[in-house]
């Protein structure tokens, strides 16, 4: 058995009891926990309103609809990777329609051995959603980052008759100096001048 650093939780979007039942036998707690199971497509937006899951897995059809705009909307809206399953006779049809929008889709009925590979892949998925996650939040800090040192450049052109080059030159001296990040400089120039 390969050690796991992390656990991944799951929602189960299914309205046959033979299917959970089947899911579960699947779903060690050791690698997916917790795992929520819901029967029909209202109250699976109601549970991932709730919270986030890292997999998703639909067992279509559903009483309420067949569950591929479901599936097109949690990969649109979340980083949860989403397992589709459907009949076979509509799953190329269904494929078509959903894997451009980043939907896994299984035609069924299917064996207990594709669904545990299948089941691998959704994490490997996941975890290439998780290093874009940092890479975007990486990207967002640093963007912030250069909005609040141009505004204290602002600041100190406007308070203190420097020039551009002069107020950067001032900032990143300060935070050598303090031995802080240059953003921390930055706020403290805010603070003082505005």
């Amino acid at each position: 058995m390969i050690f796991q650093e992390r656990t991944y939780s799951v929602l189960i979007v299914s309205a046959s009891q033979n299917f959970n039942t089947s899911m579960a036998s699947l779903l060690p707690v050791s690698e997916y926990w917790p795992v929520s199971t819901v029967g029909s497509v209202a109250s699976a937006r109601r549970e991932l309103l709730e919270r986030s899951f890292d997999i998703v897995i639909i067992n279509a059809p559903l009483p309420d609809d067949l569950g591929s705009k479901l599936a097109v909307d949690i990969c649109a809206g979340s980083p949860a990777a989403v397992l589709l399953l459907v009949k076979s006779d509509i799953y190329n049809e269904v494929y078509s329609e959903v894997m451009e929008q980043g939907v896994f889709t299984l035609s069924k009925p299917t064996s207990a051995q594709l669904l545990t590979q299948f089941l691998k892949i959704l994490c490997t998925a996941r975890e290439r959603m998780r290093k874009l996650e940092g890479r975007q939040q990486t990207v967002e800090e640093k963007i912030e980052e250069i909005r609040i040192v141009n505004h204290a450049k602002w600041l100190l052109i406007e308070c203190l008759n420097m020039t551009e080059a002069e107020a950067q030159r001032y900032i990143e001296k300060q935070a050598m100096d303090l031995r802080i990040s240059k953003r921390q400089m930055a706020e403290r120039v805010i603070k003082t001048y505005e």
